[in-house]
């Protein structure tokens, strides 16, 4: 995958995740949370880039564990 066609759709899913937290329901919201995920999640596999790889594990990482 072209680099100019991963930042289109990392711009994209993070227009979509803005545009769930600013829905009123909570449903349409989380949708679109889960849309915004799933397109990362599609340029993370397909394009191969390990500077993209390693900071999607650096904000993992961030995550606090559950108990």
């Amino acid at each position: 995958m072209p680099w100019w066609t991963s930042l289109l759709l990392i711009g994209l899913a993070l227009k979509v995740w803005l545009s769930g937290r600013r829905n009123p329901d909570e449903v349409i919201g989380l949708l679109e949370k889960l849309l915004s995920v799933l397109l990362v999640v599609v340029v993370l596999w397909e394009s191969r880039n390990v500077v993209l790889e390693a900071l999607a594990l650096l904000m993992v990482l961030q995550l606090p564990a559950l108990p």
